[in-house]
């Protein structure tokens, strides 16, 4: 069983968050050792990146058919946009009726400053070699090319994740536009076809596998010093830093989903 908890996205050494290169070792384990009957996704995830949601998932699937070891997904609080990805790697996808699902679009944020800079009597000075590479500079005016640009870009992956749904969940989809990045409860993803039933990982492992069924629990550990709450010397700052922007990004990420 596979813990896939926090927001999708490649992050600095020691912090925490889903990533390829953090997950890939817990997932190999999980596929290789002991030969196991299958192996269970408990998803609770607001999404990320979609890059890293994609690597995740391709591995997951690889091992899958390289092992012919079949792939269970469990959504707890949910599985949103890129934890919506995920689930997609398994075989059969569960939720419970409360659980958040879906969310199958790509969203692209940020601010605009011009205006402060200005009251302040601050000149931005940028300087590029290449037409594009100050491209939608936050402290410039918005440009209408930028914008069109930029969803071209988010389209484009957009059709990559409806891709990934379509070749995953197939004829289980029900009819309608179910990409449009809605949200639906378990119970009502259940009637989309986004997910396969309703249930919990326990019961729902031993109802397939057996009572006597031996679950293999793995996740992600936090380094000892973010255990401990604390960093040494210079980096201190850094570390305090750091954490606090996570925090405040993966905030962001779950509050778009009212929690």
């Amino acid at each position: 069983m596979l813990r896939l908890t926090g927001t999708i996205g490649a992050t600095r050494p020691g912090a925490q968050g889903l990533s390829d290169a953090a997950l890939a070792p817990m997932i190999e384990r999980a596929f290789r050792k002991g030969k196991p009957a299958a192996v269970a996704l408990v998803i609770n995830s607001p999404g990320g990146s979609p890059v890293q949601s994609a690597l995740i998932a391709a591995r997951i699937r690889r091992l899958a058919e390289e092992t012919g070891v079949r792939v269970h997904a469990f959504v707890e609080d949910m599985a949103a946009s890129g934890g919506y990805w995920l689930a997609c790697a398994a075989d059969d996808i569960w939720a419970d009726a409360s659980s958040v699902v879906g969310s199958i679009g790509v969203i692209s944020s940020g601010f605009g400053l011009e205006g402060l800079i200005a009251r302040h009597g601050i000149e931005r000075r940028v300087h590029t070699a290449g037409g594009s590479k100050s491209f939608l500079d936050p402290f410039r005016p918005e440009k209408p090319e930028d914008v069109a640009r930029l969803t071209r870009l988010l389209e484009d992956i957009h059709e990559s994740f409806r891709d990934h749904v379509r070749a995953r969940r197939g004829a289980r989809l029900a009819e309608g536009d179910l990409f449009t990045g809605e949200i639906w409860t378990g119970r009502q993803a259940l009637a989309t076809g986004l997910i396969d039933g309703l249930g919990h990982p326990v019961p729902k492992l031993k109802e397939l596998y057996g009572e006597k069924v031996r679950i293999v629990p793995y996740g992600l550990r936090r380094p000892l010093l973010r255990r401990l709450g604390a960093s040494f010397g210079a980096g201190l700052g850094q570390e305090i830093a750091g954490a606090a922007l996570e925090t405040a990004q993966e905030r962001a990420l779950w509050a778009r989903y009212g929690l």
